[in-house]
């Protein structure tokens, strides 16, 4: 028999995580970050505002020093453990690093594209100058 504190504990921890696995769903791009979109409050938040805004992606923002238990239920629900936190279309996709790399060597304009987002990048040719570059060195 499992002792109800025990269960209560489970029960409790099951809740958080389904809580974040609608949050992630609720839009086709979710960021969990220190701050909010209009002032993030730490470098690497503001990072990955800057290259949303960059691509011009409509996005959902969550601000983890607001909330603690959301805060620990993100970094448990994605088994990574730093802040921000990118989610496109439900699927964890990294933090400032990685959404970074992948601004860098077109992935995440390829991973928008998948969701039916168009990155301004795209629509101002940009990011085929990036390209051009890139291959001449």
């Amino acid at each position: 028999m499992i002792p109800l504190r025990f269960y209560n504990g489970i029960r409790s921890f099951t809740t958080k995580l389904d809580k974040v696995s609608n949050l992630v769903k609720q839009n086709k791009v979710v960021v969990f970050m220190k701050g909010v979109p209009e002032e993030p409050r730490c470098g690497f938040s503001n990072a990955v505002v800057q290259i949303l805004r960059m691509h011009n992606v409509k996005y959902d923002a969550h601000d983890v020093l607001k909330d603690e238990e959301l805060r620990q239920s993100i970094k448990d629900f994605s088994n990574w453990p730093t802040i921000p936190q990118v989610f496109i279309n439900g699927e964890f996709v990294g933090g400032c690093d990685i959404l970074l790399e992948m601004h860098h060597n077109g992935e995440l304009v390829e991973e928008l594209k998948k969701v039916g987002i168009t990155s301004a990048l795209l629509e101002k040719g940009e990011l085929k100058d990036t390209k051009e570059k890139k291959s001449k060195e």
